[in-house]
């Protein structure tokens, strides 16, 4: 007979799942969910497990399992449920949890639970970016004033934003985003790692899972049917899009944005990169509009946000090239700062506290589960040594606190 072990749920936790949208009650722990799940394995089994956390609220457990970012949301368990628990909407819920939980700022827990903050944030944001073009003198309007009626009369876009400072901008910001991506992806890094004993060597000899799946996401593949194969690809071009636009902004901006309206061959790239993001976009929405698949059925408002920011800086980014091409000078300083306020926006606040944080967030994961498992499997004993029960494999005493 299995060791019973008294719960102490984390009542705070509970409410808080509550407030995220997580209604964990239906579930009767049948198990069909994991048993259809073709991701699932013995080793990291899902959803059933984290249902079952989540119910009993059993917060640190849940903390400690890559298991919610393991699930690609194919459906498949919540097609099979015979409660209508919707467990893969319950695993998404539990990411954007986790999330808000990885964030040491707190703005990811006000942002997810707020539509006020969200839109707040983004609009703070675009005003800093408009103040940007309109205070300093030696940038944006009034630099423009400055520059002559050639700059009017002819696009030259060094007269209104010089390449130099908006290039060491973009480095600066991109160095803090990507640290405070770090620091978070960190906390999650420790979470999953806590109370294991784990060989150095396997942090090494695993990194090629953590590469694999940050770059392509390999194990979407793995799920069935055709829908999942739809939205890895999808996916895919959406990444390689972003990828290809952050590579040319970040690192190439000198040559990309030309100065007048002269050609340049970066902007191939930049063809690719705006199509992309326009066309995986517009799918995206359209899928969420019909609610045809398990995935779309539910929406949270982080869902519609970043499609449609990415589509409007696809689009913004598009019109400017427009108007720098057939020389409309002030259309295309105007088109360009207002480009600037939607994406700036959309990086600072949905790279490292939004939906963008998951990009970072399921390749660690995926990884991470790896190394443990390979650690388990060195273990004379065939399991780490964990600070953490189990939440399956035991008998569980339920306690009078919780009310189902």
């Amino acid at each position: 007979m299995a060791d019973a072990l008294m719960v102490q749920p984390d009542l705070e936790f509970i409410r808080e799942a509550a407030k995220d949208g997580g209604d964990f009650k239906k579930c009767y722990q049948c198990g069909i969910c994991t048993s259809v799940c073709s991701l699932s394995t013995e080793e990291n089994s899902f959803p059933r497990r984290q249902m079952l956390l989540a119910q009993w609220g059993m917060k640190d457990e849940l903390m400690a399992d890559p298991g919610p970012w393991l699930c690609f949301y194919c459906g498949d368990c919540s097609k099979h449920c015979p409660r209508q628990a919707n467990p893969g909407e319950n695993m998404m819920k539990l990411r954007r949890y986790l999330t808000s939980q990885y964030d040491w700022t707190g703005l990811s827990r006000l942002m997810y639970r707020s539509a006020a903050w969200e839109f707040g944030a983004l609009a703070l944001v675009a005003a800093l970016v408009w103040m940007l073009f309109t205070l300093p003198r030696n940038f944006g309007f009034r630099l423009l004033s400055h520059s002559g009626p050639q700059a009017l009369s002819t696009v030259m876009l060094n007269k209104f934003a010089p390449v130099e400072t908006v290039h060491v901008a973009d480095i600066i910001m991109a160095l803090l985003l990507g640290l405070l991506l770090l620091t978070n992806a960190m906390r999650m890094f420790r979470h999953l790692t806590r109370g294991k004993t784990i060989p150095l060597r396997l942090y090494f000899t695993e990194l090629r899972q953590l590469i694999v799946q940050g770059l392509v996401q390999l194990r979407w593949r793995a799920c069935k049917g055709n829908e999942a194969a739809k939205n890895w690809i999808r996916h895919f071009l959406l990444v390689t899009g972003y990828v290809t636009m952050f590579s040319l902004v970040v690192l190439f901006l000198p040559w990309f944005q030309v100065r007048n309206s002269s050609f340049h061959w970066t902007s191939f790239l930049g063809y690719y990169a705006t199509t992309v993001l326009l066309v995986t976009t517009v799918w995206i929405l359209w899928d969420r509009m019909r609610k045809n698949s398990e995935m779309h059925r539910f929406s949270h408002l982080s869902d519609w946000l970043f499609p449609i920011l990415l589509f409007l800086t696809a689009l913004s980014g598009i019109l400017v090239n427009v108007l720098r091409i057939t020389n409309q000078p002030m259309a295309t300083y105007v088109a360009y700062t207002i480009h600037l306020m939607i994406a700036v926006p959309m990086l600072v606040v949905e790279v490292p506290f939004g939906k963008w944080a998951h990009l970072a967030y399921r390749p660690l994961a995926i990884y991470l589960a790896g190394v443990i498992q390979a650690a388990q499997t060195l273990s004379p004993s065939g399991a780490l040594r964990s600070g953490h029960a189990q939440a399956e494999g035991r008998e569980y005493i339920r306690p009078d606190s919780i009310i189902f």
